[in-house]
């Protein structure tokens, strides 16, 4: 996976791109006051692509890269919590560059309250010293973190992350890529101009929900062989493809009763995106939205 495989989030990559591949390829760059990111946070709706940016984050970069989720660091023991984080930052400083992604972010360093598990407390803690303490050197170590609700981050941890992107939903021509990238890998009749059509027919849809609608109007032409009761020869007379009952080349036959190794799959049509459009609907809500506009106005920055 590579840059090019995410579709828009512009901004985001090339945020990306100053904290992960230039120190690297050119520390010349770089001085004692120009200093790379340390920490980037990506926030947004569910499904507009943060772990997906991550994961191109991890082929792209030529470091080491650590993907950490609550439950490799959240342990019953006394202290083991806070160790195995000391642990996991003393090995980032070794292997440097090096990333740590730290998916859903928030269920480790949600914010301090009065009533709160002391443990909770103190893996908050030994966070915010790792990141930026006394006698903790973050050179060549970026933390990455993701999250969809930034608002229940700790102040002192969103302190910590110095750029923070807001991922949004995709818009037309990111949408028309999406879906051109998942979708043209399948044999298909639908032109370039039409997949623009389908970029401008689904607004308000995420990365993730456009997923599902291609997969969905991939799945057509399987259907249509499922239920066909008559196919006819293809033009090269090599195979049988699923026909309309009243078509004259057509053979009475199904699915099942076919030779399997000769039914060839109809190509998928811009009818069969327009259907599974109207049927999948999406995921991400306007008050989702709302709240992740108002975030980004008091503490955040365009992705």
């Amino acid at each position: 996976m590579s840059w090019d495989d995410v579709s828009g989030l512009e901004g985001a990559k090339e945020g990306l791109k100053e904290a992960v591949v230039l120190p690297i390829k050119f520390p010349q760059l770089f001085d004692e006051v120009r200093q790379p990111w340390r920490g980037i946070l990506l926030y947004g709706p569910p499904g507009t692509g943060k772990s997906f940016l991550a994961k191109a984050c991890a082929t792209e970069c030529e470091g080491t890269f650590f993907s950490i989720s609550s439950s490799d660091l959240v342990s019953k023991w006394m202290g083991e919590s806070e160790r195995l984080i000391k642990q996991l930052f003393e090995m980032a400083r070794e292997r440097k560059p090096s990333i740590i992604f730290i998916d859903e972010i928030d269920s480790l360093c949600g914010q301090r309250s009065e009533g709160e598990n002391d443990s909770a407390r103190r893996i908050k803690t030994e966070f915010l010293v790792q990141m930026q303490g006394v006698g903790n050197s973050m050179d060549g170590v970026l933390v990455l973190g993701a999250t969809n609700v930034p608002w229940e981050l700790d102040q002192a941890m969103r302190r910590r992350f110095q750029k923070r992107i807001y991922i949004s939903l995709p818009d037309a021509t990111a949408r028309a890529g999406i879906m051109k990238n998942r979708g043209s890998k399948t044999k298909n009749t639908v032109t370039d101009e039409e997949w623009i059509e389908l970029g401008n027919a689904s607004e308000g849809y995420s990365g993730s929900d456009i997923a599902i609608v291609v997969n969905e109007a991939l799945m057509m032409p399987v259907r249509r062989c499922q239920t066909a009761k008559r196919f006819k020869p293809t033009p090269d007379g090599q195979g049988l493809t699923p026909t309309f009952p009243s078509d004259p080349e057509g053979q009475d036959m199904t699915l099942m009763t076919l030779d399997p190794t000769k039914l060839v799959c109809p190509p998928v049509t811009m009818d069969d995106f327009m259907s599974a459009l109207n049927r999948i609907r999406p995921s991400v809500c306007d008050k989702d939205i709302e709240d992740h506009i108002q975030w980004t106005s008091e503490f955040g920055q365009d992705g």
